[in-house]
């Protein structure tokens, strides 16, 4: 056999080269790996927050440090985990290990770009399996073999034994974190203040240690430090060190808590925090650099070997023990809580892991499907039925410990936790035990899967997913789920695709596709940025908001129509001046504005409800005012998309513009809309509402001028000089003027209403 690989004009530099390549990407891949996976283990500690941001990302990064040295044993996955190493040459393993990087490098910055936590277990799983397959369907071509024969090549029992893990985990994360919560909120409530006091040390002590029984006891095996007497006496006397354990730190915290004072429940959940950094690095650390160092153990061994031919080279000696350097992991380690640490697109991820699960209400970031509105339904039903066969006074226990405590709107919006310390604490307790053992067997369990359904688990347990919001989080679930299964699919298609066009075209091929990996990255970089920015703004305005007094929200109320004016009068500014030159950009940018406007408007139509609790006793009677002014805004923005959409919907299918005199009177129209939002602008910014009466003169003029428009384009229409999408465009454009008009003028009329009164209200507030 032979290929573009096996040519006699390979040489050691060039394998090097390749070799260095695999490092480069590992170097990269850990950086957006950690961007995905920080959600993992930074969920808990700041959903709840239990601590400054430094200290959290201080302890995770000592943890993820640590737990890199415990990843020994999980490195033979990347070496003879899926496929067959005897069953290959030397490079056909490069060729493998090359697709494998290059496809995990694009297919993890993409999810993150989109703020979706994927899962680098099983992308890289996919992927070897991916690219193996691939590798192995060209020898059997080659060699005129049975399709049947690929099994010879990949490793079936290993790669069913992962996957098997990998989605039994999410169903035993998603029970045993409901499960916990459910006895955990019954034996403490939402109000556990005073259980804590005396339940809190003895709680705080079974956790921890539970916690550091499952990361030492069974990740000992994969350390680099421990010897193996040292890890089979910790096997041997595993449930004796436990209760000695439990003993130890229900003692310890005890003796802190009456000398310190210390917070019992955000102790354990910085102490989970580290636990679960160490157990995601020892368990996920093989994701990023396990290629690469076996791709490394290959090439040392070929080099040894007196460099034979790569094409005839075997590397079956990948099966045997992992020897894996210990300053390698740990180097790994401290590039991963480098990372982890300046990630913006790790913050990304953990937004919308913490959206999902917190217990407040607000905007929700996913719309509901139709499978989620039946699950809510049959629950709704079942929870129905199920009440009236427990017993009344239990059932009013079970409520009573699971009512939330109302949330306190004096504390800014940003300090708040989207969840309590106690479900945190929960929340690491069942990731960190599943994790650990996962690793102990040596099964890449894929943390993302954990954590992200221990934290929906625990989130259900406590009730978050109420009737208000439940549609759409368990949506927001389905999406997240679905983009596992996509990543699952994608890896295995990319990787092998990449691996036959690596082995048909070379070196040549390598390096080609390593440089379109590269530009790949820099442009979704440069995407992300400019969406980060965007969100950065969105959540600064959101919270700068949220914290308005009274007197603010009736000065934001005025500055919302100034806004809302500003939208229209470029929109239609773009339109009418596209309607002329046929410029479809003009058309796409109002429609661009539009969408935008839509969004706004929706934001404020959102936020009423925080805003009305906000405003003072004083101003309860005028609120509703308030409410009105952001609905006939809600109305304008759909006049407004109503009018944009179908504009450039017709000009971008080329159907029949408008004539000279069409334009000619939308001209006149246009004169006069700018006159009147120029007015209304002007009457919000000088606060002169007493003008109001010329702006419903201007309005009754430009109904006038519409009427006589809808007279012409009827006559244009019997005499035939207009075709039907003409005349059904004409007819929208000013049917949704005379609304938007309409909208913006009732809007005046009641943001009048509630500026006066409300000031007429606050000042005598004031004087009292």
């Amino acid at each position: 056999m032979t290929s573009s690989f096996t040519i006699s004009a390979l040489t050691y530099d060039l394998y090097l080269i390749l070799v260095v390549i695999l490092f480069i990407v590992a170097f990269r891949d850990i950086i957006i790996g950690v961007a995905n996976d920080a959600v993992n283990f930074l969920n808990s500690a700041v959903g709840s927050r239990s601590g400054p941001k430094w200290l959290i990302l201080g302890i995770a990064s000592v943890g993820v440090i640590c737990g890199a040295t415990f990843s020994k044993g999980m490195m033979e996955i990347a070496r003879s985990g899926v496929f067959i190493p005897s069953s290959f040459v030397f490079a056909e393993i490069i060729v493998i290990f090359l697709a494998v990087m290059i496809t995990d490098i694009i297919l993890l910055d993409i999810f993150n770009s989109f703020g979706l936590p994927t899962s680098t277990t099983v992308s890289i799983i996919f992927e070897l399996l991916g690219a193996a397959v691939g590798v192995a369907v060209y020898k059997i071509w080659m060699s005129k073999e049975a399709f049947t024969t690929i099994y010879t090549y990949i490793n079936t029992d290993k790669v069913a034994e992962i996957i098997l893990g990998i989605f039994l985990s999410i169903i035993f994360a998603f029970l045993g974190a409901l499960i916990v919560q459910k006895i955990t909120r019954l034996i403490f409530s939402f109000n556990y203040a005073k259980r804590i006091t005396y339940l809190g040390s003895l709680y705080g002590g079974l956790c921890i240690a539970v916690i550091m029984h499952f990361m030492i006891t069974k990740g000992a095996k994969g350390a680099v430090f421990i010897s193996a007497d040292v890890a089979q006496y910790l096997h041997t006397n595993a449930f004796d060190i436990f209760l000695y354990s439990i003993a130890a730190w229900t003692v310890v915290l005890q003796i802190f808590r009456w000398l310190f004072k210390i917070d019992i429940l955000k102790t354990i959940v910085l102490v989970g925090t580290f636990a679960l950094a160490w157990a995601f690095a020892s368990n996920d650390l093989v994701n990023f650099i396990g290629v690469p160092l076996a791709g490394y153990s290959a090439f040392r061994e070929w080099v040894a070997q007196g460099l034979p031919g790569p094409d005839v080279f075997n590397v079956g000696f990948l099966k045997g023990e992992v020897n894996v350097p210990g300053y390698m992991l740990l180097c790994a380690g401290i590039i991963m809580a480098g990372a982890m640490g300046f990630s913006k697109k790790a913050r990304n991820v953990i937004n919308t892991s913490v959206n999902l699960s917190r217990q407040s209400e607000g905007d929700e970031r996913f719309a509901s499907w139709g499978i989620s509105r039946f699950i809510v339904a049959v629950c709704v039903k079942a929870t129905h039925y199920t009440k009236k066969l427990i017993p009344g006074p239990i059932m009013r226990f079970i409520d009573r410990q699971f009512q939330p405590i109302p949330e306190n709107l004096e504390i800014p919006i940003e300090q708040r936790a989207a969840f309590d310390k106690l479900r945190a604490a929960s929340n690491l307790l069942v990731a960190g035990i599943l994790i650990s053992i996962g690793t102990s067997k040596k099964i890449p369990l894929s943390t993302t899967f954990v954590t992200f359904m221990v934290a929906m688990g625990s989130s259900l347990a406590d009730k978050a997913w109420g009737r208000e919001s439940a549609v759409y989080r368990i949506s927001g679930v389905f999406l997240v789920i679905c983009g596992w299964f996509l990543t699952a699919l994608c890896a295995f298609t990319i990787a092998c695709i990449l691996s036959q066009v690596m082995i048909w075209g070379g070196f040549t091929a390598v390096f080609v596709l390593f440089g379109v990996a590269i530009l790949f990255l820099v442009r979704t970089h440069f995407v992300f940025m400019k969406k980060f920015k965007a969100e950065e703004k969105k959540l600064s305005e959101e919270v700068h908001e949220a914290n308005f007094s009274a007197q603010r929200i009736v000065e934001r109320c005025s500055e919302k129509v100034e806004t809302a004016i500003e939208f229209t009068s470029r929109i239609y500014k773009d339109c009418f001046s596209a309607f002329e030159t046929e410029d479809k950009q003009l058309f796409k940018q109002a429609l661009t504005d539009s969408d935008e406007f839509t969004a706004k408007v929706k934001k404020y139509k959102d936020g009423v409800f925080t805003n009305i609790k906000r405003l003072n006793e004083e101003l309860v009677d005028t609120g509703h005012y308030y409410v009105q002014v952001v609905d006939y805004l809600r109305e304008m923005a759909r006049a407004v998309h109503y009018f944009a959409e179908p504009s450039f919907e017709h000009y971008n299918n080329s159907h029949t513009p408008f004539s000279e005199s069409q334009c000619e009177q939308l001209n006149d129209l246009r004169l006069q809309l700018e006159k009147f939002f120029a007015h209304c602008k002007t009457v919000i910014v000088s606060n002169s509402f007493s003008e109001l009466g010329k702006l419903v003169h201007e309005r009754k003029l430009i109904a006038v001028l519409i009427n006589e428009m809808e007279k012409n384009q009827i006559r244009l229409i019997k005499d035939r000089e207009v075709s039907t999408r003409n005349s059904v465009l004409f007819f929208t454009v000013i049917t949704e003027t005379n609304k938007v008009i309409l909208y913006l003028m009732s809007a005046m009329k009641a943001l009048r209403t509630f500026v006066e009164h409300s000031n007429t209200e606050l000042k005598a507030s004031n004087k009292k």
